[in-house]
């Protein structure tokens, strides 16, 4: 007799609901609505963080589980953020010429290109790499970036078709960090049950209270320092001067 096949209810729960903020956020940028639309993105990272956690907490991972988690951030992280951002600067870019609304579309492509590339390659080597780092921008950093940017500006009153080429460079710029080989740091080695300074905490609390007051500028702030470390430190690990070996019997 079979054993009986399905699914885990909880965890797949949350990475649709992950998947539909995505889908959201994709209407609310249609309708010319970008800030709920980058508040939609947020709000898919924080059901995209939970459901592993929560299938690993109540055993219950499975590989379906793992591949539409990955569909679903190709959504949310990679399709989502890419048309968020054209509709909101780069599709001004056809008012310029034909050729430069073209651009605006590649470049847009390209992003989504990027996340899907980075999702594949993750999914290949997630059992082999240092659990401690990322190989290229994670995705759901990269989609912070990239509506934070749209979040900021729009709650500053300034149109996107201002800076559409801050917003081109900025879109191909946060696609290739995605495939880059370059490492970022992940946090899972740490843990939440150990011993943390006083300190750790009230910068926890300071940055809660900052976020409250003004979300836009602080989210986007955090996540596009996060976004930085990752090639200041290879710039930083590159400008040291190799160690020479030397043999003293030569």
């Amino acid at each position: 007799m079979s054993s009986r096949k399905g699914v885990y209810l909880l965890p797949n729960l949350l990475t649709t609901g992950a998947l539909f903020c995505g889908f959201y956020a994709i209407l609310a940028a249609i309708n010319s609505n970008f800030e709920i639309s980058a508040i939609a993105i947020f709000v898919a990272m924080i059901l995209d963080g939970l459901d592993g956690r929560v299938a690993r907490m109540i055993n219950a991972q499975s590989e379906f589980g793992a591949e539409y988690d990955s569909l679903s951030d190709l959504v949310s992280f990679g399709l989502a953020p890419a048309l968020i951002v054209y509709l909101w600067a780069l599709v001004h870019m056809k008012e310029v010429s034909i050729a430069w609304g073209k651009l605006g579309w590649m470049a847009a492509f390209i992003y989504v290109a990027c996340a899907a590339i980075r999702l594949a390659r993750f999914n290949v080597q997630s059992d082999s790499l240092d659990k401690r780092f990322f190989i290229g921008l994670p995705s759901p950093a990269a989609a912070a970036v990239m509506v934070g940017m749209v979040w900021v500006f729009h709650d500053l009153d300034v149109q996107g078709s201002i800076i559409q080429i801050p917003a081109l460079i900025a879109t191909v710029g946060i696609g290739l960090l995605m495939v880059s080989n370059i490492k970022f740091r992940s946090f899972k080695d740490f843990d939440i049950k150990n011993k943390v300074p006083h300190a750790a905490v009230l910068v926890m609390v300071l940055i809660f209270a900052l976020t409250a007051i003004d979300p836009p500028k602080v989210l986007f702030l955090v996540f596009a320092a996060y976004t930085l470390s990752g090639p200041i430190h290879w710039l930083w690990k590159k400008s040291k001067p190799s160690k020479v070996l030397t043999d003293d019997n030569q």
